[in-house]
């Protein structure tokens, strides 16, 4: 016996509002979801699961049903709205998407593991699993969508320029099991160089360094303002003072000096990939 369709509150939630304007329009354009699943690259089921809010809306949904509906922007606000919210994402974690959001330049320092922003989906994945055990498939799954959501401000037509220094832990830590590493370095070594992106690594061999067992992200927005974001296992500080940024602004400078380059690291980790090799 089939479920009877969940009564929504559009007024509940961010994403409870957002399928409640899809479910709006659509039925305004006398659509069903199967006409909808035609029209929009998604699946009868996802696009169902999304107007009864029982997962975020998934990444090229919102600009495709603003084509189709003609309306405008409106759902891709929305979903900038959705991906901000409070039940997915703690305050000091929203804070951090709103000024990243207006970054031109982003420098990242990860000293165990690949941060978000360049993350695969599967490697996400795999480290959502592991901070949670417990977590459903659904819970894991939104996570995964918020994670990814990030990624797409490295597509828009005016990206942030950014740089990345990945201590050698971070690479040679696996997650995930032999192929989900392949993957993400592969990713990672393809970021190394090109026109929005510098990643180098950090060696073991240099040893001790002033933000060894942390990561940081600084940041440059468009006013030219400076931030600096540091992050524990479940803790996120944004930090604006001018004072406490330039003096992580020098040690994250200091630790560039003794990176590898941009094409030693794309060698290096290559080099690493060939322990995954199938």
């Amino acid at each position: 016996m089939s479920r009877p369709p969940r009564e929504l509150n559009s007024y509940l939630t961010t994403r409870h509002f957002y399928g409640s304007e899809l479910q709006r329009c659509r039925s305004e354009a006398e659509m069903t979801l199967e006409d909808l699943a035609e029209k929009v690259p998604f699946s009868r089921s996802q696009l169902h699961r999304v107007e009864i809010a029982e997962t975020l809306p998934m990444q090229g949904l919102s600009k495709a049903l603003d084509q189709l509906f003609g309306t405008g922007k409106h759902f891709e606000r929305l979903y900038e709205l959705v991906r901000q919210s409070p039940e997915i994402h703690p305050e000091q974690y929203r804070r951090r998407m709103t000024v990243e959001a207006r970054a031109r330049v982003i420098s990242e320092y990860a000293g165990m593991i690949v941060p978000g922003l360049v993350q695969t989906e599967a490697y996400a994945r795999a480290l959502f699993y592991e901070a949670n055990p417990r977590a459903t498939t659904e819970e894991i799954d939104e996570l995964v969508e918020a994670r990814m959501s990030r990624q797409e401000l490295l597509r828009t037509s005016s990206p942030p320029d950014v740089s990345v220094i990945l201590d050698e832990a971070a690479v040679r830590r696996p997650v995930g099991g032999p192929e989900v590493m392949r993957e993400q370095l592969a990713r990672v070594a393809d970021l190394a160089s090109t026109p929005i992106s510098v990643v180098q690594l950090l060696p073991f061999a240099h040893g001790a360094h002033p933000l060894l067992g942390g990561t940081l992200t600084l940041m440059l927005l468009d006013d030219d303002t400076a931030v600096a974001y540091e992050e524990s296992i479940d803790t996120g500080t944004l930090l604006e003072d001018p004072e406490s940024v330039t003096t992580r602004q020098r040690k994250y400078d200091l630790l560039r000096s003794h990176a590898l380059s941009p094409s030693e690291t794309a060698s290096f980790i290559r080099s690493v990939m060939e322990a995954y090799a199938p």
